[in-house]
């Protein structure tokens, strides 16, 4: 199963990733983390990694080279992708869980995220997952990636919602996508301080036609981590993500 996390900048798209990440993994599963945010630089230490991968990016030849490379021989000429056919060094594994990133901004003028979008949707396209096996991959911020067709090789959307109007907004916004791609869709809602704002959010949100099938506290576990560049320890967050990963399960 290939999870897309999406949603509004700074909405939690990585903490959500780490925490379902860390779940799967006490659950037994080989989890997959792909880092497809162009932007943020931080998921490898909340996945518990001291240092990123080399982005799949460099095994293409860069940004520059991209079409040249694509028609050399590589892992992308292939029909299909397994986890183990990502050569080291551009994989980082720990027990049952892989981290990939796709590739990262790293300086002024260096031109737009396109052929970053381009190797993402080629690479989920192609990517195989055997018996056991998930993916989740943490999306760039906004809708644009959908523009780019990175989603076509998506089995589910989590649209994650934390409480603002802007993110509501995004989040009406990628349902009317998903909808039209035909791809399962439910919201998560983040940083909830308290059952009134859940029940407010979810509110509106079921008059879009949008379910939500988890709420993730504002949990001082959470804070520090991030604060400190660290893996997630036991709270209630990590509690309410086991419970969204339970859902996405049953619904395999």
């Amino acid at each position: 199963m290939k999870i897309s996390v999406c949603g509004k900048g700074g909405s939690g798209k990585s903490t959500l990733t780490g925490l379902l990440a860390k779940e799967a993994e006490t659950c037994g599963l080989k989890v997959l983390v792909v880092d497809s945010d162009e932007s943020n630089s931080g998921l490898y230490r909340t996945l518990g990694f001291k240092e990123p991968p080399t982005p799949l990016m460099d095994l293409v030849g860069g940004k520059k080279k991209l079409k040249k490379k694509m028609g050399q021989a590589n892992i992308f000429n292939e029909t299909s992708i397994g986890i183990q056919d990502i050569p080291d060094g551009y994989i980082l594994g720990r027990n049952g869980l892989r981290l990939v990133s796709i590739g990262k901004i790293l300086q002024s003028f260096e031109g737009c995220a396109c052929p970053m979008g381009v190797l993402n949707r080629e690479f989920l396209k192609k990517l195989h997952l055997r018996e056991n096996e998930i993916a989740l991959v943490d999306m760039e911020a906004g809708v644009e990636h959908f523009g780019r067709g990175v989603d076509a090789g998506i089995d589910a959307i989590l649209i994650i919602v934390e409480p603002s109007y802007e993110s509501m907004a995004i989040a009406r916004k990628i349902k009317e996508i998903s909808a039209g791609m035909g791809k399962p869709f439910w919201a998560v809602l983040n940083k909830v301080k308290s059952s009134g704002v859940a029940a407010k959010l979810k509110t509106e949100l079921e008059k879009n036609s949008i379910d939500v099938i988890g709420v993730i506290p504002d949990d001082p576990v959470v804070f520090e981590a991030s604060f400190e560049g660290s893996a997630f320890g036991e709270g209630a967050a990590t509690r309410a993500a086991g419970e969204v990963l339970d859902f996405l399960l049953s619904r395999q």
